[in-house]
C-alpha cells in the first residue's frame, strides 16, 4: 500500500454498489470502516422512507464482511448545504440539483471531514461508477500532484456528472473500486460472494425525503404557492393557470386542459409569476446554443489555469447526466462569469443546473447556469432535423435515473 495508506473508510448505502466496494477493499487487505449517512430526518415526515431498511442492509453487509459500521448524522449540514439553497432556488424560479450539491457538501466534503478527523481514515470509497488517474486503490497516488476525474468503464451508470464538484483534496484520497465494472458484473460479484439481498435489491427510484408523495405536494411544503399564468409566447395570450413557478421547469409539459395541442414551459418570469409556453416540444423557442454560467468549479485547477492563459477551453458540454455531450466552448468574462457556447442547439437549457464539461475521458468540472442566451425562436431560425434528439428527449417530466446513492435526487427531470 503506497504512501501509507491503509485505512479506507467507506459510505456504505445499503446498495450492492457500496456492498461490493467494501468486499473488494477487504479483499484488497485494507482495514476498512463502513460509515452510514443520514441526511434527512425522516421523523418529520409522513411519507415513506427507506432509510431504516438501508440502514438495516448496511448494517447486515457490513457484519457479513466483517467491517464494523458507525451511524453519522449529517442532517443539520444537509438541510444547511443542500436542502435550504434548493428552496431558496425554487422560490426564484431556478431548478436545482441537489445531487450535484449533495456529493460536494456532503459526501466529499462533510463525510470526508469526519472519515479524515474522527475515523483517522488514511482515504475515503464510496460506490460510485467513476474512476480516477490515481486509480481505484490509489496505487497512483502522488504526494503534491492532482487526481483527475475520469468517466467509469460503465457508460450508462458513469457518475462523473454528479461528482462534477468534488473538491480536489477529497479526489486525491478518494478511492471508486466498482469505476471499472460494468453494473451487471457487480451484480454478480455480489450474488458469487453471498451478498444476494442486495443483490437482488431493486434500485429506488425516489427520494427520501419526498417519499411517496407527489412533488407538487412536497415542495408546496415549504414554499408558497404563488399562482400565475401560462401565457403563450407567440400571441401574448393567456392560455392556463398555474399554482407557482416552483412547480414547473425549462421543457416540461403543462398540462393545461382545453387546449388543441400540448404546451411546453419556455421561460419562468419571478417577477409577474407568468410562465411563458409554446406549443409542441420541437419549438424553436426551447433551444439555445449559448448560455452564461457562473464561476466554473475546476476539478483539477489546472484547467483553470489553462482557461485563464488561453481566454477559450474547448471542450464538451452536458447538463443532463443521460444526454451524449455535444462540442463546445467555455469562455471567461471580466465579471467572472462564464460564456458557454455549444457547438449545436440544445434543448431546455435550465437555469439552475449545471454545465458540466469534459475532456475526452475526464471530468474537468461544472458551473450553475444563470440563463440562456437567445433561442433559435428569437433568431429567427428552426431547429435543425438533425439534431438527434430521440423521443424520450423531447418530454423531460419523464426521467429514470437510477443510481445507488439515493439520498439526492433530482427533483425535476430536465
Amino acid at each position: 500500500m503506497n504512501f501509507g495508506i491503509k485505512r479506507v473508510v467507506i459510505g456504505m448505502s445499503g446498495g450492492v454498489d457500496s456492498a461490493v466496494s467494501a468486499l473488494f477493499l477487504k479483499k484488497k487487505g485494507f482495514d476498512v470502516v463502513g460509515v452510514f449517512m443520514q441526511n434527512w430526518d425522516i421523523r418529520d415526515e409522513t411519507g415513506h422512507c427507506s432509510s431504516e431498511r438501508d440502514r438495516e442492509d448496511a448494517a447486515r453487509i457490513c457484519e457479513k464482511l466483517g467491517v464494523p459500521l458507525n451511524h453519522v448524522n449529517f442532517v443539520k449540514e444537509y438541510w444547511n448545504d443542500v436542502f435550504s439553497n434548493l428552496l431558496k432556488d425554487y422560490q426564484t424560479g431556478y431548478t436545482p440539483n441537489p445531487d450535484i450539491r449533495c456529493n460536494e457538501f456532503i459526501k466529499f466534503r462533510a463525510f470526508y471531514d469526519y472519515a479524515r478527523n474522527e475515523l483517522a481514515a488514511d482515504a475515503v470509497a464510496t460506490g460510485h461508477y467513476t474512476s480516477t488517474s490515481f486509480g481505484p486503490y490509489l496505487e497512483g497516488f502522488a504526494p503534491g500532484k492532482n487526481a483527475r476525474l475520469l468517466k467509469a468503464k460503465d457508460p450508462v451508470k458513469d457518475q462523473t456528472f454528479f461528482l462534477s464538484r468534488i473538491p480536489q483534496d477529497s479526489l486525491r484520497r478518494a478511492m471508486f473500486p466498482v469505476g471499472g465494472h460494468y453494473k451487471r458484473d457487480v451484480i454478480k460479484i455480489a450474488r458469487e460472494n453471498g451478498l444476494n439481498d442486495v443483490a437482488n435489491k431493486k434500485e429506488s427510484m425516489g427520494i427520501c425525503f419526498i417519499g411517496s408523495r407527489r412533488f407538487q405536494d412536497f415542495i408546496s411544503e415549504y414554499v408558497e404557492n404563488k399562482p400565475g399564468n401560462f401565457v403563450d409566447l407567440e400571441t401574448s395570450s393567456v392560455v392556463g393557470r398555474h399554482n407557482g413557478i416552483h412547480h414547473w421547469t425549462m421543457g416540461q409539459r403543462c398540462k393545461i386542459g382545453g387546449v388543441p395541442k400540448p404546451y411546453f414551459v419556455c421561460r419562468k418570469d419571478a417577477d409577474t409569476n407568468d410562465i411563458w409556453v409554446v406549443p409542441g416540444t420541437r419549438h424553436p423557442a426551447l433551444f439555445s446554443r449559448i448560455m452564461i454560467t457562473e464561476k466554473f468549479h475546476w476539478i483539477n485547477p489546472e484547467w483553470g489555469d489553462l482557461i485563464d492563459s488561453r481566454g477559450i477551453l474547448e471542450c464538451d458540454f452536458r447538463f443532463q447526466h443521460t444526454k451524449p455531450v455535444v462540442p463546445c466552448a467555455v469562455f471567461r468574462t471580466k465579471e467572472d462569469r462564464f460564456v458557454v457556447a455549444l457547438g449545436e442547439p440544445a434543448r431546455a437549457l435550465t437555469p439552475g443546473q449545471f454545465a458540466v464539461v469534459y475532456s475526452k475521458n475526464e471530468c474537468l468540472g461544472s458551473a450553475r447556469i444563470l440563463t440562456a442566451g437567445p433561442s433559435l425562436y428569437s433568431l429567427n431560425r428552426e431547429v435543425p432535423a438533425a439534431d438527434g434528439l430521440r423521443e424520450r428527449d423531447l418530454d423531460p417530466d419523464e426521467d429514470d435515473d437510477e443510481e445507488e446513492d439515493q439520498d439526492c435526487r433530482h427533483l425535476h427531470a430536465t
